[in-house]
């Protein structure tokens, strides 16, 4: 009799798995909304009466009971690097000319795919089973998000086929499809909260809150488009996952497409400009990869973003409306840049009123004065921008000249003016001075300076200080409580406890953030300083090479051009930073209350230098964890071999690669000999 329950259960989730894929991956109902609830409802009351036989990957089980706390942190396996950006079809051929140098003589084919305009998510099966989900984070690091996620019944909480790999880790796209966005801002309304922006801000929200139950009703969906570790490949090519991600009951886009070059895939992206607003869902443009996984890893990444991988956005939207006045806003360096107060207008999914000039020599360019109308779009659809003033004849008569200023409107000190030549072709920068000027607060006692410098040392991509944001650094400057950024590290509870709308249980959360961020990774730190030009990616960079903050405000900029990356400019400016003496008292300061952690030491350099290629089955590593092993001691994995390669690694069974570096002479060792090489035996 117990048997027969427990294969009753089986065969109800079974079904169960089955229809809901059919609904809500493929759009392709088989039975009626009641038939489907009859067998959920069988399902839930033996399981009920048979407690002992349910299991986390029943479709009973997809929201938890119980709110969760919070958010842990989780450490990608491999890390969801970013991708970079073009805007028109001479910036893809531009992308794919770069590609082509740096695959040589070598065949390959674009795959071609949406950008779906959600929230990157990184999911971990095991054995075929869901164990773990995260958001992207800073692509090293995300949130752990798995009670939510599994909520979201386009994805499977086990894979259908049964040949999966051991670990399989599934990168895609959280989204809202656009039903979805309307009726929820619907009910919003009706419960007189304010609207969610967009649809991508509204699957962000949904996944981030803390009541499962309340993310189910969000009615999210999802899209694969990668694979992260895998403990056995899928397959060759990306296209060619994608279709076996699809067979192990995963949602994959069906609108990709396989480019045999660069113009059949500029066609398919100008193609879907037209075409995004027939879908259920937004696309904010379309990604392009390189197909072959082999030519992606020849091709490899700069840091935060590959270069086998581009994106094509979509012409911005544009919105017409009135210039009201202008603001000069007061950068962490100084610098002036001009804003546009603007006439309230919807653009591309927000409400927008202020609008970026970027520097005063664009003002002049557009001619813009004060109730001039024009137009404003959103640069890379976040950063609204004016693009050009629209001539209304009479109107203009009650425009106003805008005077750029000669002080700071901060602290009254004389702006500096530099001039330098600007980058470029002269018809690239048709219509523009062939200089820019550059208006500057030297005073390094301004408040907007000091505010400024505070608020990105604070900043996400920085240091992340939790509870110390623009409103609280405000009231903390005017109190006379900080004056840089090693102030934060000697505030007081008694005396932030005293703030307007602090009280005890805040001012205690705004010093324990300050406490956590004291162990932050070194690169944190060194992005957080705000040395011209050097942001994350430069950062970590940085870090990696020098390993201390020490070793590197005492480089050369001779030894700075030697790293990788590091360009005379970035060189000149790091020197610059370290070499001012209020830096020099700025930095001693803070290392007498932050102690960064330091890049994590390579174990050896022993293959320093070396391209390692792997083949075969191995059998005391996994194919990651002997990647990691060769990393880990200074040398850097191939998939394909060539004359280049060092030597090749060969487990049994292995194949053309083996044949291959036989053929080009190439040193071939076994497993074993790998061990000792690492090892130093």
């Amino acid at each position: 009799m117990a048997n027969d329950v427990e294969n009753r259960i089986e065969e109800l989730r079974g079904e169960i798995r089955v229809h809901d894929r059919l609904y809500y991956v493929l759009n392709k109902p088989e039975i009626s909304d009641q038939q489907y609830d009859r067998l959920f409802s069988e399902l839930k009351k033996l399981e009920d009466k048979n407690k002992e036989l349910i299991t986390p990957d029943s479709p009973t089980q997809r929201v938890s009971e119980k709110p969760v706390a919070g958010f842990d942190n989780v450490a990608h396996a491999v890390p969801m690097l970013s991708i970079d950006n073009t805007y028109n079809a001479d910036e893809l051929k531009a992308f794919d000319e770069r590609v082509s140098k740096g695959l040589g003589d070598a065949e390959y084919e674009y795959a071609v795919e949406l950008k779906i305009d959600g929230l990157a998510i990184s999911l971990r099966y095991e054995h075929g089973a869901l164990v773990r989900a995260a958001t992207r984070g800073d692509g090293t690091t995300g949130d752990d998000v798995t009670a939510n996620v599994r909520t979201i019944k386009a994805i499977p909480l086990r894979l259908l086929a049964k040949d999966v790999p051991d670990v399989l880790e599934v990168r895609g796209e959280v989204y809202m499809p656009k039903k979805a966005f309307a009726e929820l801002n619907a009910q919003r309304e009706e419960n007189g909260e304010d609207f969610f922006a967009n649809p991508r801000n509204a699957a962000a929200g949904s996944l981030k809150l803390l009541d499962p139950g309340m993310t189910a009703a969000r009615k999210l969906s999802f899209f694969a488009y990668s694979t992260g570790e895998v403990s056995t490949p899928l397959a060759g090519g990306h296209y060619e996952t994608l279709q076996k991600l699809k067979k192990l009951g995963l949602p994959v886009n069906a609108e990709i497409k396989k480019a045999k070059d660069i113009g059949e895939a500029v066609k398919i992206c100008l193609g879907w400009d037209k075409k995004k607003t027939r879908l259920d869902y937004q696309i904010d443009g379309m990604v392009v990869k390189v197909n072959r996984f082999d030519s992606q890893d020849i091709l490899g990444a700069t840091g935060r973003a590959p270069r086998w991988c581009i994106s094509y956005k979509f012409p911005a939207e544009q919105a017409e409306t009135v210039v009201e006045s202008i603001d000069v806003q007061v950068g962490k360096t100084g610098v002036l840049t001009p804003v546009a107060n603007l006439k309230a207008v919807k653009l591309a999914g927000t409400v927008v009123k202020r609008a970026s000039l970027h520097n005063f020599d664009e003002l002049q360019r557009l001619g813009l004065k004060i109730n001039d109308k024009v137009i404003i779009e959103k640069a890379g659809e976040i950063i609204p921008q004016v693009v050009r003033v629209i001539e209304h004849g009479e109107a203009d008569m009650f425009a106003e000249e805008f005077k750029i200023p000669t002080k700071c409107p901060e602290c009254d000190s004389e702006v500096i003016v530099s001039e330098r030549k600007r980058a470029g072709k002269k018809e690239d920068i048709e219509n523009k001075s062939e200089y820019t000027h550059t208006h500057k607060c030297v005073n390094p006692e301004c408040t907007a300076i000091i505010r400024e410098r505070i608020i990105y040392f604070a900043g996400k991509g920085q240091m992340d200080i939790e509870n110390v944001g623009p409103a609280l650094i405000d009231q903390l400057i005017k109190a006379g409580m900080v004056k840089n950024i090693a102030d934060l590290y000697s505030l007081e509870y008694a005396r932030v406890s005293q703030l307007e709308r602090m009280g005890e249980k805040s001012a205690a959360n705004v010093l324990d953030s300050i406490e956590k961020s004291k162990t932050s990774p070194l690169w944190r730190l060194v992005v957080g300083l705000g040395i011209s030009n050097v942001g994350g990616q430069l950062a970590e960079t940085l870090a990696n090479e020098f390993g201390t903050i020490d070793k590197l405000r005492n480089a050369s900029e001779e030894r700075l051009v030697e790293v990788d990356g590091i360009a005379e400019t970035i060189a000149k400016n790091v020197c610059e930073f370290f070499n001012d003496e209020t830096n020099k008292i700025l930095v001693d300061e803070l290392l007498k209350h932050v102690t960064p952690i330091a890049p994590k030491e390579k174990a050896s350099s022993v293959l320093e230098g070396k391209t390692i290629v792997v083949t075969g089955t191995l059998e005391s590593f996994t194919r990651q964890s002997i990647e990691r092993a060769i990393k880990d001691n200074g040398g850097k994995t191939s998939s394909s071999v060539s004359k280049k390669t060092s030597f090749v690694v060969a487990g049994a069974n292995a194949g053309s690669k083996l044949e291959k570096a036989n053929k080009l002479g190439v040193q071939v060792i076994s497993e074993e000999e790998f061990e000792k090489m690492i090892k130093g035996s």
